[in-house]
């Protein structure tokens, strides 16, 4: 306390005791892949797709990650990183011959060419560009380049479908936590429908299939690609819409004109319960993402939207009770502690994040002496403990209609 010597006015600033939570954005992107041109193994920050072309390039033979950001842009979304691995390979010389106009010929022939031949592939060698290596600031690559970036809450390989990769990519969101993997089904399928391969088992990840058609108009061709761009795109759009405990399904897959395979019900009855998120095309509806789950063996985190929401509210508590730390540890501090994280939950409940119809019913939040017995508080210690009541999804609606008698 300040002490007053001279006879005056004084005004001093006194802390209300409110510090509110404010929760971060939940779908910043982190894209990997192989782009056209500009930075390699360089976290790069784009906000639209005339951004990104200027920096990268357009979509390219060489690699999906052009593709999958544009589809990105397109379904809503709005904030991404690009990681581009590395230096897409030169175009064919027939190709340059005919973009410089040094013949005649190759300039007639190459469109029909082109349109014969064009296939998009990523480069061999993918996976040891996904992995990367950290050697310390300024000189991490690959998946370790995103470690950097706080923002990050979804991670993109576009069309990456190797085990080895997938793995690496989701053992990246559960290192860091708050973060979910939008993973690419194989493009074709070698045997039936029900020998699909999967990832490992992970309550950080969502799996889609089929790819999609889509036009390319770089290229001035329709393409099968990667669904993951769009889908991470589509959960931008739920977020800013609706909120993050939406599940990102049932919403119009914007730029596909068609799929790779179109799928009917009783073969969805075999994806679904894998954890295989299907997109269908349904008559005068459109193409729709038909499917909200990860692939995670605990029922707990059955869905792609309750993992997202814990995300959240896990790194919004993270980020906003850092003042917390070397507060005195006393009963005045456990009620701050408690006054502020009420009045998020609060907000949540009120958004309809949460189930319940009263606050009571949907979360709690505890802070006092059985949690924080003296050997505790000697220890340094000041223990939280909060319990949400997640909403989840109503995958299954069923109405019962049956006969009414004159009876009743």
């Amino acid at each position: 306390m300040a002490q007053y010597l001279t006879p005056g006015v004084y005004v001093e600033e006194v802390s209300s005791g409110s510090k509110p939570l404010e929760a971060g954005a939940t779908n910043v992107v982190g894209f990997l892949g192989v782009a056209e041109k500009g930075p390699v193994n360089e976290a790069t920050l784009v906000t639209n797709w005339t951004q990104y072309s200027k920096l990268f390039g357009g979509m390219h033979k060489n690699g999906w990650m052009g593709h999958s950001v544009y589809q990105f842009f397109q379904n809503g979304g709005t904030k991404c990183y690009i990681n581009n691995l590395a230096e897409a390979p030169k175009a064919a010389p027939a190709k340059e011959a005919a973009k410089d106009g040094k013949d005649a010929k190759a300039k007639a022939d190459a469109p029909a060419a082109e349109a014969e031949e064009f296939v998009v592939k990523n480069p061999d060698g993918m996976t040891k560009l996904i992995i990367g290596k950290d050697e310390g600031p300024g000189k991490r690559t690959g998946l370790c380049a995103f470690d950097e970036i706080g923002d990050i809450s979804i991670v993109c390989a576009p069309g990456v479908t190797d085990p080895a990769s997938q793995d690496a990519i989701l053992s990246h969101c559960e290192k860091n936590r708050f973060r979910v993997a939008v993973l690419d089904a194989p493009e074709t399928l070698e045997k039936g429908i029900d020998t699909m391969p999967m990832p490992r088992d992970s309550t950080m990840g969502a799996y889609y299939f089929p790819w999609i058609k889509m036009y390319d108009a770089d290229n001035d061709a329709d393409v099968y690609a990667p669904p993951c761009g769009g889908v991470a795109g589509v959960y931008g759009r739920v977020d800013s819409t609706r909120g993050v405990y939406k599940a990102p399904a049932n919403e119009i897959f914007r730029g596909a004109t068609g799929l790779k395979y179109n799928l009917t019900d009783a073969e969805q009855e075999l994806l679904n319960p894998k954890g295989i998120n299907c997109i269908r095309e349904f008559e005068g509806r459109g193409i729709r993402v038909w499917g909200a789950r990860t692939f995670s063996s605990d029922p707990e985190w059955k869905y792609v939207n309750v993992r997202r929401l814990f995300c959240m509210v896990e790194k919004t508590i993270q980020d906003g009770t850092n003042w917390v730390v070397f507060e005195p540890n006393t009963r005045a501090l456990w009620k701050q502690i408690v006054r502020n994280l009420t009045a998020f939950c609060l907000r949540l409940w009120k958004e309809g994040a949460l189930f319940g119809d009263s606050p009571e019913e949907a979360f709690y939040v505890r802070c006092d002496d059985e949690l924080n017995p003296p050997e505790s508080i000697d220890a340094g210690y000041v223990v939280c403990e909060v319990g949400i009541a997640p909403a989840k999804p109503a995958e299954f609606v069923v109405f019962k209609v049956s006969q009414k008698t004159l009876t009743e």
